[in-house]
């Protein structure tokens, strides 16, 4: 690995610790708390495709272990080890990994179709009546208006049509870990900012803390990660990457 990635990843980490302290709001989940609002993933989204899928990966993973360790985050070692770091790590290596590959429009629909898992997660939490309707409402709005503008931007702009697909299955997959690992850890111990659900949380939490991570997060990564990259390469020529094949 060169000394310019290793570098990297210590400034990518540095910058997601300090960017989700200073925009930190107290914002947790509805219903069952616990997952902040967290509009600091676009610094690791960045660092992703700009240095490859392991800066992106690696100084996110350690980022938010930061973040989860210093006031106000939950200060547990053992959550942020098995929920966030993993998830920050597998979202942001998958985001890297896939923008830097030329994907072509069979791959996004293939990722329309099953990240339309979170719209069945949503109609099912309505119906159950376990969400509010108009909550429900608005992250489908939410799901449905970024990928709508995932997919209007890369039919636009055919460069960034690798990136939008990459964000949403990245965080799709980040999320999903963190959802169904918050689910599992509360099985054993005591969740922190919880509503209620700080032991044994019902599977269906799970459900609600993946799209809350993902319909709060996507916004971010669609809309700013484009023109912060642009801004990027064209002030640094070399951090234009060739994009490679998608296999």
């Amino acid at each position: 690995m060169k000394t310019l990635n290793v570098a990297m990843m210590g400034v990518c980490a540095a910058l997601y610790t300090i960017v989700g302290y200073l925009t930190n709001l107290g914002i947790v989940s509805p219903v069952v708390g616990v997952v902040r609002f967290w509009p600091s993933v676009i610094v690791p989204a960045v660092f992703a495709v700009l240095f490859g899928p392991w800066v992106g990966g690696i100084g996110a993973a350690i980022g938010i272990f930061f973040a989860d360790m210093i006031h106000p985050g939950h200060g547990i070692a053992l959550l942020s080890l098995t929920v966030g770091v993993p998830s920050n790590f597998l979202g942001f290596f998958l985001l890297g990994y896939i923008g830097q590959r030329n994907v072509e429009w069979k791959h996004v629909a293939a990722g329309l179709g099953a990240c339309g898992v979170i719209v069945l997660m949503i109609a099912y939490l309505i119906n159950g009546a376990i969400l509010s309707l108009d909550v429900g409402l608005l992250f489908l709005g939410v799901f449905v208006g970024c990928y709508a503008i995932a997919i209007i931007v890369g039919y636009v702009m055919p460069e960034w049509k690798s990136y939008q697909f990459a964000s949403v299955i990245g965080l799709a997959v980040g999320s999903a870990w963190i959802g169904f690992g918050l689910w599992a850890y509360s099985q054993a111990f005591p969740l922190p900012l919880a509503l209620g659900w700080e032991r044994n949380a019902p599977f269906y939490a799970s459900f609600l803390w993946l799209v809350w991570t993902f319909a709060t997060e996507i916004p971010f990564l669609v809309t700013l990660g484009p023109p912060i990259i642009k801004a990027c390469r064209k002030a640094f020529p070399s951090l234009t990457q060739t994009e490679k094949k998608s296999d």
